[in-house]
């Protein structure tokens, strides 16, 4: 997602409601006083890492995107509210990615799942950079059960946005997950993440690494 149009109308759109649900559920699930710097994997234009930043003042992140006019508009978001010194922005796509920590705390994600080819690279991703006792928190868009479905969600939640915007959630929608094939993936992994169904077109992989 690198063309400016499409970079363009998915940084201006009005991502509110699931974007402070992200939030909201991070601090539900692992609480307020999180710590130390976390990994953002696929970041796009910011706005979920500048929230985290926000809500948890005591963390840093390291976010990554494999679009720079992406990342451009993070950078900019970032110096606008005076959050540049807690965060890095790298460009780098996964799986072969590097990024200045071998270890973190923290690993979180919006909505980068169902953009990838091989899901696997996710889960692999997660494996490299955590350790025992970190948090894994991501959150991705939920397949509905029928084209019908996904046209009436788009309807719905995104009848005012651009029409780029509106056929993106479309296919992005149609290329989601199931809870069931999430808990496959996971197994094949050896990943030990809770996956959690939150509304009608989201749910949250999360959990504690053991």
């Amino acid at each position: 997602m690198n063309d400016p149009a499409q970079v363009h109308a998915y940084a201006t759109a009005d991502f509110e409601q699931p974007h402070s649900m992200f939030i909201d559920l991070l601090r539900a699930r692992y609480g307020a006083g999180l710590q130390g710097r976390a990994l953002d994997l696929g970041c796009g234009p910011g706005d979920i890492t500048l929230r985290f930043l926000r809500a948890f003042p005591a963390c840093q992140a390291d976010a990554v995107d494999g679009a720079s006019n992406m990342l451009a508009y993070a950078h900019k978001a970032s110096m606008e509210q005076g959050l540049q010194d807690r965060l890095r922005l790298i460009e780098c796509t996964l799986p072969d990615m590097q990024v200045p920590e071998t270890i973190y705390p923290l690993i979180i994600s919006n909505s980068l799942l169902h953009h990838l080819d091989q899901p696997m690279h996710l889960w692999q991703t997660v494996r490299k950079y955590a350790q025992p006792g970190s948090i894994v928190f991501i959150m991705d868009l939920l397949r509905p059960e029928s084209e019908h479905t996904a046209h009436d969600l788009v309807q719905t939640y995104a009848a005012e946005e651009a029409e780029i915007l509106q056929q993106d959630f479309y296919h992005s929608l149609l290329a989601a997950y199931r809870p069931d094939e999430i808990e496959v993936q996971l197994q094949q992994a050896g990943l030990s993440l809770q996956v959690e169904v939150v509304s009608d077109r989201h749910l949250i992989i999360h959990g504690v690494l053991l």
